[in-house]
């Protein structure tokens, strides 16, 4: 396997941990632990996606990353504001 495919598929493994934990109860969606899954699965596929030119998975995984991201941030802030 290339190295793109090594990324790739810890990416999708760790989205699809994420997923699952979620269906079956474990987490939540607002969750740190999901929302993190998210953001580093999202960015590792990203990551594989650009390394072999694939520009409809860059998009996706590119937007899938920033609002992971933003809503790690939101809850960050909300947290403060309410402690």
């Amino acid at each position: 396997m290339s190295s793109s495919d090594w990324i790739a598929t810890i990416g999708v493994t760790i989205l699809l941990i994420g997923f699952a934990l979620n269906l079956i109860k474990i987490i939540t969606a607002d969750s740190y632990l999901y929302l993190t899954l998210n953001f580093l699965g999202s960015f590792l596929a990203g990551v594989a996606a650009v390394m072999i030119h694939l520009v409809p998975f860059i998009v996706l995984e590119a937007v899938w990353a920033a609002v992971s991201l933003f809503a790690i941030v939101k809850k960050i802030i909300q947290v403060r504001k309410n402690p």
